[in-house]
């Protein structure tokens, strides 16, 4: 029970360490796949929401383990549209930062809601991350291959997400879960107020 705890509170500072804003405005990769495929890894905002979303699949179990991962990357995908179509959202970044903490605020107090419910809140939540991206794609990188990039990676965390919310829900009877879900909340909290 100890090792999970002991990564989370290493794990926590280096994920911080990437800064909020690092994901947005040119960071990364220009090209398309490569560029969407970084996107969500390079922004501590993005890579928490994606692993907490898979976090908290896990332990609402069932159909949910699949369902709420694959309803965020699909409106996540439909988020990048309506930004490269100019279509604006309110707040996006205020949202995206809202995620972090309600989705890390969920898993940590083990929130067991039906399957729709889930859906409705990761799939709002999906939908800001989703603009971000598709906002920020770099010019010249083919729409097609950027979205592919960022999907694909998207999966890859909420999938990461669920693999840790198994393992650990195992070995510690959940424990380190909620500690995870508490880390990525305090986070999102603290990168609200610019710290």
């Amino acid at each position: 029970m100890k090792c999970p705890i002991r990564a989370i509170a290493v794990a926590a500072p280096l994920l911080l360490a990437a800064g909020a804003a690092q994901a947005h405005v040119g960071a990364g990769p220009t090209g398309g796949f490569l560029a969407g495929l970084a996107h969500p890894f390079l922004g501590a905002d993005h890579l928490l929401a994606m692993l907490a979303v898979g976090l908290w699949a896990a332990l609402l179990g069932g159909r949910a383990r699949w369902l709420v991962p694959l309803a965020f990357v699909a409106v996540l995908v439909l988020g990048g549209g309506l930004a490269m179509a100019a279509v604006g959202l309110p707040a996006v970044e205020l949202m995206i930062l809202a995620s972090v903490v309600v989705l890390g605020g969920l898993v940590a107090a083990r929130m067991q809601v039906s399957t729709a419910i889930g859906l409705l809140v990761v799939g709002g939540f999906a939908l800001f991350h989703g603009h971000a991206h598709g906002a920020e794609m770099p010019a010249g990188a083919g729409a097609l291959l950027y979205v592919a990039g960022f999907a694909l990676a998207t999966a890859a965390l909420h999938g990461l997400g669920l693999a840790i919310g198994h393992l650990a829900g195992r070995l510690s009877d959940g424990l380190a879960v909620r500690w995870a879900g508490g880390a990525i909340a305090a986070a999102g909290v603290l990168m609200m107020v610019g710290v």
